[in-house]
């Protein structure tokens, strides 16, 4: 490459900056790119814990655009958000966006960017979940010209929905790098950091599902307060993401604030969420960490309702209807399972932001065209 390539990452949540802060990391000291972030959503949420100072401690020489993109529902939350994008991509003017996932500011990210002839890299696009997450991120990949995809499983999906095989890059979930390093900070410190008091724990993560309306999504998490309460165990509860109805979620966690058994957070640095899922008994809830990252560390999870329905399954994940949530989760938690192998595999064994940083460095990276065509030469098997 003979001029520097500007590569601009977008992050909206906690999660998908723990997804693809390794990639960050990879390129940014790099001299061939000059790196970018544009942030916005939950990072700029004082009650989800106001994480942007977090990047800006993380990379303090990184020039971090922000704006706000607060609405009440997740179509105006698009809206707002591509205006937002497009000026700063207007601006700036990258010669790469890079998105992750299923949120509507990978969406936004993608239609700036295809629209506004700049190549977009769609980041674990591929996975089904069968919930409204999953088409947000098929449509997302369908805007991006090149894909990072987490396994052959997710590139088989991306090649049937017509992308080239060429463009479609696998290096494994991002996150696998940062949970099978060296680098993760002891329990004792995560504990002290959070005030957290007790030794043996379950994790308690629940977002709202957009296919549930809210009397069945208030009457459920009320019953699964209610269960926690019942089994006399410690939790550490997670505040929601900031999804269209998060706060039925919310107004049920304040039964629990008095309660010595519960310990609430509204956001966690990744690294000492990692810390505390591995040191777990299990994590309860419908977040994709009890499916991608619990099984890693052989952490049991109660998976809760539809909105992970058709993610990877294992062993370890025990697979609740909503409406049988039972009145004491005790019974589930204690529940031993044989477990033997490692679940790493479904996401790669790391280094995906080394091989991240070596795709993106060949040439013929940045001779993917932008006009994209439907490959229609795919065979399907009936």
């Amino acid at each position: 490459m003979s001029a520097k390539k500007k590569i601009t990452f977008i992050s909206g949540t906690r999660a998908d900056y723990g997804k693809i802060k390794p990639l960050i990391s990879s390129v940014y000291r790099n001299v061939n790119f000059e790196v970018s972030i544009i942030v916005t959503g939950m990072h700029l949420s004082k009650p989800h814990g106001y994480t942007y100072y977090q990047i800006k401690k993380d990379f303090p020489k990184i020039n971090i655009f922000k704006f706000i993109n607060y609405q009440e529902s997740m179509d105006k939350i698009l809206a707002v958000t591509i205006l937002g994008i497009n000026l700063i991509i207007k601006k700036d003017r990258p010669d790469l966006i890079v998105a992750h996932g299923d949120r509507p500011e990978a969406l936004s990210s993608a239609i700036v960017g295809h629209l506004n002839n700049i190549l977009v890299c769609h980041i674990e696009g591929g996975e089904i979940s069968g919930t409204v997450d999953e088409s947000i991120r098929h449509a997302t990949s369908k805007l991006a010209h090149t894909h990072f995809v987490s396994n052959l499983k997710a590139k088989k999906i991306l090649v049937q929905l017509g992308e080239i095989k060429k463009n479609i890059f696998v290096i494994g979930s991002p996150e696998v790098d940062v949970m099978l390093s060296n680098n993760l900070p002891a329990i004792s410190e995560v504990k002290k950091k959070y005030e957290i008091y007790f030794d043996n724990y379950s994790i308690v993560c629940m977002h709202p599902d957009l296919n549930e309306d809210k009397k069945s999504l208030s009457n459920n998490i009320n019953k699964l307060v209610t269960s926690l309460i019942k089994s006399d165990a410690k939790y550490i509860i997670i505040y929601p993401n900031n999804d269209t109805n998060s706060y039925l979620i919310l107004n049920e966690y304040k039964r629990l604030k008095n309660n010595k058994n519960f310990k609430l957070i509204p956001s966690m640095r990744f690294e000492y969420y990692l810390t505390l899922l591995k040191n777990a008994v299990s994590i309860i809830g419908n977040s994709s960490s009890g499916i991608r990252e619990a099984p890693v560390y052989k952490v049991k999870t109660i998976n809760i309702g539809n909105r992970q329905r058709m993610r990877s399954n294992n062993p370890l994940i025990v697979n609740l209807k909503s409406y049988s949530i039972p009145k004491n989760m005790l019974k589930i938690i204690n529940k031993q399972f044989d477990y033997k192998s490692r679940f790493t595999k479904l996401f790669g064994r790391g280094k995906s932001g080394i091989k991240f940083l070596q795709s993106i460095s060949q040439k013929s990276f940045w001779n993917i065209k932008k006009d994209k065509k439907f490959n229609i030469n795919v065979s399907i098997e009936k």
